[in-house]
Parts: structure tokens; sequence; C-alpha cells
């Protein structure tokens, strides 16, 4: 092709379209060329980023002269092609647990990962349900004007509640914080005389309006609880939503101020007649500043709501993940679709709809969402922000009944159960330097006060060993007169060939390269590798079979098929195993051959057959043993006894009990009958190629009685037979010779004195009948005929 083009200039059509066809069925027979072979790649960074499954040879002679290119391949193609491991820089994964950290729901809580682009790492996580929890549970109302009969009916909620958790919580406490809106214009009104008392026009003394206002830290004493609720007063503001979600974020991240106890479970039970405001609505009041996610509370006032927007739904559901609460929604029937799209987007959250706020309906629905929450286990997976984009995570739950659902939950979990998560995290690219870098990785399970925290280390870089070959920098040309090889020192511009000549030719490289400084620089050619001092090497010059270079089933080196396991030849088509010539007795071929490709060749040509088990011209095998059989039937059927027998047969015998559904290639069932009428079934064949006879100690007899009776009746039947032949004979005789009509012959006929003298008065016949066995019994019978009156005419 490449003289071709020298000469004309063009491609005739017809070698285009051959050479396109054998470019496809090359690259596509070359294994490891779709994954890791790429003309792009250069160094070994960009081999591991081709995937976790290929590997770089930094060994200094691997396939000299050929592009660097073709250091990158899979490692067991590498291997084949002479790059020991210790040469190879390969994708790293490393799963290590730290188990030296206890833990009684979360474990384990601590996991290091190391990965490399394109890689992925997978661990489990168990998280178990216990029996009783201490449980917090932190009221947050709505305190705004139209929530007063409301407000009044939470007074007798605390002890009644308390009774009622006892069934399900060994401890119990309680908190309590109200909230209105940000007091900031156009939320409240700002005149002078409604900032203090925004009930002043109904002659009501009402609390000023505000973001949150934590008031009562989690205690146990539900008469301190029940105190504090009686104390409390509404308040006032001008638009329809309220700042709800900015309270529950205050509440969230406020440990300390709120008292959550970290053994608990943690319950934030949210109280409103109307919707809340979402993130960028205080653009209105001229609030642009985003939130932060931090407590600022002074004096149990929230200082941050006129200088920060409402948080978002995402940052929200955050901080209640981070901080291990679950969160309560009571709202009334007008508002319940609105919250329920909000409960969608927060994990851990449940939502009850309320005509009326009475004790009884929050009890039960505290009581209810406490069950519900806790029977339905989930996780939730967080990357720090600036490495969310190049990983990616995926979980699996396993639950207690065994079943693997598609959601990040199970639900129905019971008391003293264990879920179990496969999480998988992998790595989409390095950072744009392709340094390596560590990141953690969260792995937060819904309402728990354990997690298992994730240490994920990215290894973007390759150290090659100690000759740093990484990247393409071996080769140099003369331009820069730099890493030479020391015998091309005494190189010049006049001889530059001189070393790229192998013995005996004249052309350079092999004419499948070209000469740089004194060095063979290979072609790259798209049926594969071509490689050598002076390119005379390559990895396609092999033996094809079906179509396939080395059958598919091995690589070609030095122009020899390297066989993968299990497959020898030239071009790797033959088996290496002897389990397709194993007859089904296992011998192989019978012992009559050798397995070679897979396939019995027998030693004796007389031998044909799939295993060699036919042999038509050999001597029939039972009868050469009658002799055999014949003696160990007349000295017994006992080892003991036929002893004498085994020094003169040529096979080992022995006795069993039955030889039937014995047959097969490597034993032939055989029947020997001896004198006295007995069949005996015998089994010839040969084990280690050993002849070897089994007789079978049951004989089939017949008895004498039935033979002589069988014989009785065949005579008896012969006999009968006769008879009936003589008669019918005769009878068709007189038919023919006499006829009633016939005017010329007399009716009747006279016999004289001489015809008398021939007429028998008894016509007697004695018919003797003989068998071969016994001789001495002969068989006869007499047959008597009375003689005819003389008064009958006879008829002839």
């Amino acid at each position: 092709m490449t003289s071709w083009l020298r000469t004309y200039g063009c491609v005739p059509p017809c070698l285009l379209l051959c050479s396109l066809v054998l470019c496809v069925c090359a690259e596509a027979s070359r294994p490891g060329d779709s994954a890791c072979w790429s003309p792009s790649v250069s160094s070994c960074t960009d081999c591991l980023r081709r995937g976790p499954q290929c590997a770089w040879c930094f060994k200094e002679d691997f396939l000299e002269g050929a592009a660097s290119n073709s250091r990158c391949d899979l490692p067991a193609n590498l291997l084949k092609k002479g790059c020991g491991q210790e040469f190879m820089e390969q994708s790293e994964v490393k799963v290590e647990v730290n188990a030296t950290i206890s833990s009684t729901q979360v474990s384990p809580q601590d996991i290091s990962i190391t990965l490399t682009p394109g890689a992925e790492a997978s661990f489990i996580v168990a998280v178990k349900q216990l029996e009783r929890y201490p449980v917090d549970l932190y009221y947050l109302v709505d305190v705004s004007a139209s929530m007063q009969e409301n407000l009044d009916h939470l007074k007798t909620v605390g002890v009644a509640l308390s009774l009622r958790m006892t069934e399900h919580s060994s401890d119990l406490w309680l908190g309590f914080g109200s909230f209105v809106d940000k007091p900031v214009s156009p939320y409240i009104n700002v005149h002078p005389s409604k900032i203090n008392n925004p009930c002043s026009d109904y002659e009501i003394r009402c609390r000023p309006a505000h973001g949150f206002h934590h008031v009562l830290s989690m205690t146990g004493n539900m008469s301190e609880f029940t105190r504090v609720i009686k104390r409390q007063r509404i308040s006032g503001n001008m638009d329809t939503p309220e700042g709800g979600l900015d309270a529950m974020l205050q509440a969230a991240v406020c440990q300390r101020a709120v008292g959550w106890r970290p053994e608990a479970k943690r319950l934030l039970l949210l109280m409103t007649d109307q919707p809340s405001h979402l993130a960028l609505d205080s653009r209105l009041a001229g609030i642009v500043t985003p939130h932060d996610g931090l407590c600022h509370l002074e004096n149990n006032v929230y200082t941050g709501s006129t200088k920060m927007d409402h948080p978002s739904v995402g940052q929200l559901s955050d901080k209640l993940l981070e901080n291990h609460i679950y969160s309560i929604f009571a709202v009334e029937k007008q508002q319940y679709q609105w919250y329920e799209e909000l409960v969608r987007l927060l994990p851990g959250s449940h939502l009850g709809k309320l005509g009326l706020f009475q004790a009884p309906n929050l009890i039960d629905l505290v009581v209810d969402a406490y069950k519900t929450l806790l029977s339905e286990v989930a996780v939730a997976v967080s990357v720090e922000d600036e490495a969310v984009s190049r990983y990616w995570v995926s979980v699996s739950p396993i639950c207690p009944n065994g079943s693997t659902v598609k959601e990040q939950s199970c639900s129905g979990v019971q008391p003293d159960q264990t879920v179990y998560f496969n999480i998988t995290i992998g790595l989409r690219s390095c950072p744009d330097g392709g340094q390596d870098e560590d990141v953690t990785v969260m792995v937060h399970p819904v309402g728990y006060n354990e997690s298992t925290v994730v240490r994920v280390h990215s290894k973007c870089g390759c150290s090659c060993g100690s000759s740093r070959r990484c990247h393409d920098n071996g080769q140099s040309t003369c331009s820069n007169g730099t890493n030479l090889d020391q015998s091309l020192t005494d190189w010049d511009g006049e001889n530059s060939n001189w070393n790229c000549k192998a013995d005996g030719s004249d052309v350079d490289c092999s004419g499948r390269g070209f000469c740089d400084c004194g060095r063979c620089v290979c072609e790259q050619s798209r049926l594969g590798t071509v490689y050598g001092k002076y390119c005379e090497k390559d990895d396609f010059s092999c033996p094809y079979y079906d179509g396939l270079l080395c059958g598919g089933r091995g690589m070609c080196v030095l122009g020899e098929c390297v066989c993968e396991d299990g497959w020898t030849g030239d071009s790797c088509k033959c088996p290496s195993s002897t389990s397709t010539c194993q007859a089904p007795g296992g011998l192989v071929c019978s012992g009559q051959g050798k397995c070679v490709c897979g396939k019995c060749v027998c030693d004796d040509s007389r031998y044909s057959g799939s295993f060699c088990e036919r042999c038509p011209a050999c001597q029939s095998t039972c009868q050469s043993y009658w002799k055999c059989v014949d003696c160990h039937l007349s000295h017994g059927l006992t080892q003991t006894e036929g002893g004498i027998c085994n020094n003169t047969c040529a096979p080992l015998v022995g006795y069993t009990d039955d030889v039937s559904g014995q047959t097969g290639d490597m034993w032939i069932q055989c029947m020997y009958i001896s004198n006295n009428n007995c069949r005996y079934r015998f089994l010839t064949g040969s084990n280690s190629g050993q002849a070897q006879l089994h007789i079978s100690t049951r004989a089939e007899c017949a008895s004498t009685g039935r033979v002589v009776g069988y014989f009785l009746s065949v005579c008896a039947l012969t006999v009968l037979c006769g008879l009936v032949v003589v008669a019918v004979s005769r009878l068709l005789v007189q038919k023919r010779h006499w006829s009633p009509g016939d005017p010329t012959e007399d009716t009747d006929y006279h016999c004289n004195v001489k015809d008398l003298s021939y007429i028998p008065t008894t016509n007697e016949k004695t018919v003797t009948y003989r068998r071969d066995r016994p001789p001495d019994h002969p068989v006869e019978m007499h047959i008597q005929l009375p003689k005819m009156p003389l008064g009958d005419p006879w008829r002839c």
C-alpha cells in the first residue's frame, strides 16, 4: 500500500475497501485496544485516565522503538509482552476500615479509601435499630395572632404526652421556642406604636414580632414545661407566610442553647397555620445576604433575622441531617398541600393534618410520627461542595427481610433489627491541576446520632518507579541533542542512518519506520504494534484461526501466539484439557489412544470412534472368555473355589450379584449358556490397561418338565394337522372321480369274491415321532379305523 501511494499518489477503490475492512477486523481483534489503546495516550496519567483496568509499563527497554501509547494496555497483555509486574503503574483501589472505634447503632464509623480516576470502591454500613431510645422533643410554635386558640391547647400537652411516650421511650425531655417573622418591613408594621405592640389596635397586649425566640431548653420537668407554656403570649405580623424555616434552622444548629442530648432521638415539632417564607423572599426587605447556616442567638433571641436571607430548603435539609434531627409538621388542613411538597425535600420528616391543635390530637400525632420515623431507616451521603462534581455515590439497602429496594431506605424495621447499606463511591476525574487530593464523605443515617466518616484519597499522579518513565521523554530528536544512547555519541549528520539497518539489510528500520538520530522510530500500524531496534517485531504476524488472530484466545508476541490458560497450539485452537477425550468410563481415549488437540488419536489402526472404543476387526471379546467362565462355573463361584481358574485365565476375575445395566464404552456385557441350559452373564473390559472379568452369580435356568411338555405339545399339534390334511385330500379325490349326474357310470359297485378277500376287517396305522433329546423316550401314537360294512357301496 505504501509503495502504491509513493508511485501513483492515490489508492485504488478496491484496495481502499479491503484495507478498511482489514483495519476494522484487526482493530476489533486486538485485546485491550477498545479500553486502553488510544493515539492520544502519551503518559502514565493519560493511560490511567482511560479506566481502572488499564496499566502503564515504565520498563526502560519495553517494546523498543514503539510509540509511547504501546506502553498502555491491560495488565495481562503487558505481562505477556514482557513487562513484569514490578514495572507496571496501575489504578490503585484500597478500602481500609478502622475497627478501633466502637459503636452501638452505626458501624463502621471510620473508613479510608484510595481511588484513581474511573475507579470505584464499595463498602457496607450497618444501621441497627435499638429497642428504646431517650427522646428530645422541641416544640417550635407559630405565635402569630391567628394561633391564639392553638397556643391555649398546648398548656395540657406536656404531662399527658410524657405518660403516653413511656410506652415507647425510656426518657422524654421537652423544650419550647416561638417564631413569627422577620421584624422588618414589609413583614411587620414598622409604625412606632406597632413595633412593641402589634395588637394595639385591638387593645390587646402582644409580644413584639421576632424571627426566633428560644424559650425553654430541654428538660424532663413536665411542670416547668407547662408553666412556661402558660406564660406565652401571641404576636402579630403583616403578610401571610411566616418565618418557620428560619426558626427551624436555628433550633437545629444551636445545640448548646437548645440542649439537645447526644444519645437521644431528636424530634423537632413545627406548629403553624400558614406557609413559610423561602430563600430569596427577603429581597422584598432589602436583605440579600445568604444564610450562613450558623447559630446566631444572643440572650436566646435570633439576631441574624434582619441581616440574612431565609435558608434554602437544601440548606435546611443538610443541617437537619448533620444534627440528627427528625422534623414533624403539625399544620391545619388548609396548608396541608403546601407542606406536603416541602416534606418530600426533607429526609426524615413527617406531616400531620390537624383540624384543631387540641392536646389529644397533638399527642397522637407525636406518637404516630415517632413510630413511623423509627421504623423507616435511611441514609444520606454528602460530599464536600468543592469536590461534589468529581465523585458519584450509589446506595443500595438490604432490608431485614432480605429484600433489596431501589430507594435509599427500608420501611417497617423493628427494634433490634439491622439494615445494611451497600455504598459505592467512584471518582470521575481528578482536579484540574492533576494533583492528589483528600476528600471527606459523610454517611448520615437519618435521625441517628452516629455517622460514618469516609476519607477518600484520590491518586491522580504516577510514580513510575525509579526510572520515572511516566512520559514519552525517552526518545529524543537530534535537535535538542539530549538523552541519546551512548552508542550514538559519534553520530554525524552524513551517516545518520548507519545504526538503523539490520545486518544484511539495506532498508532502514525494516521498511516499517524511519531513522531519527541513529535510532528507529517505528510506524504506528492499524494492524497492531511495530517495535524492536530495527522495527523487526510486531504483535500481529501470527497464525489466524476462525478469522481471529491466535483464535481470539491469546496474543501475538514475537511472531508466536501466547495462549490464554486452557488453550494451546500454534494458533491457540486446541484445548489443553483432556476432558473432551474422556470416555464415559473415565479413561482417556478408552486407553487405546492419545488426546491431541481435544480429539482422540488411536494407537492401533483397528480402533475407531470418538473415544477409540470400536474395534470391528478384533476377535469377539465374549467368545474369548467362554473357557475361562466355564472353568469358574465348574469350580464354584467363590473366590476360594475359583482361585485355580485365576491362575489359568488371563484376566482378573471377580464376582458380582448383578451386571445388568453396566454396559458402556469401557465394559461389554456377554452371556454364557452351560450344558444344563443355564445362562450366566459376565462383563469384560479393562482398567488402567489391565483386562478384567466380572461374572454374575445369578443363573437363569429352565426346568426339565417345562421342556418335555413343550415338545409333547408340538408333537400332538403336528399329528392333528396331518389328520386334517388326509381327510381333506380324500374328500377332494372322491369328488373328482364321482358325480351323481353321470349316466355312463353305475351308482352301485358289486364286489366279486376276489375283491372281498382284499377288504380288511380293521385298518390299523402306527405313527412314531421322535425327539432329538432325550433319545430314549420316543412317543408313539396308534390309530385304528373300523372296516366298512359289506352292504355299503364302495366308492373309488
